[in-house]
């Protein structure tokens, strides 16, 4: 007899990721962190209603807050639950802040989130980036060096 697999809290969460952040923003570095939230959000989240295509974060008072993130409301959690478009402070030591702020004090970055997901021990995480704005020449730039790489791959593969 084989052994049965457990199934851990991950297997079926999705990712909620930030396509357009790559797009429009040159990352310079990447930092994860964790969330401050409440019961019903993590519901939601792990159901894959979350949508952080809008979102950035922000420093205030030496703390980083994402701003922008709209996590649906759990249907079952009735008064108990949640305002869909709150601010939510993220977990970061003071270390990672004060790196955050050297760099978001730098001309012209800001601080992106690329992706939303569940770790292994089943905690939410958020991995941010720090970027700065691609102008139109730059995104042209990339799709004909991604369409030259494509080409290559294709020739290769064919011998």
């Amino acid at each position: 007899m084989g052994k049965a697999k457990i199934k851990s809290k991950q297997d079926d969460a999705p990712t909620i990721a930030n396509r357009r952040a790559r797009r429009d923003y040159e990352i310079l570095d990447e930092l994860e962190a964790g969330l401050v939230l409440m019961g019903s959000e993590v519901k939601s989240i792990r159901a894959g209603r979350c949508s952080i295509a809008e979102a950035y974060c922000a420093l205030v008072s030496h703390e980083v807050f994402l701003i922008g993130c709209r996590i649906e409301p759990w249907p079952g959690a009735s008064h108990f639950g949640h305002e869909p478009d709150r601010s939510r402070k993220l977990l970061l030591n003071k270390r990672e802040i004060d790196r955050l702020s050297k760099a978001v004090h730098a001309k012209g970055r800001t601080i992106v989130p690329l992706r939303m997901f569940f770790n292994a021990r089943g905690l939410v995480k958020l991995k941010i980036g720090v970027g700065r704005g691609k102008s139109d020449y730059d995104k042209r730039q990339d799709i004909k060096k991604r369409d030259v790489d494509r080409d290559i791959a294709r020739v290769l593969r064919r011998g």
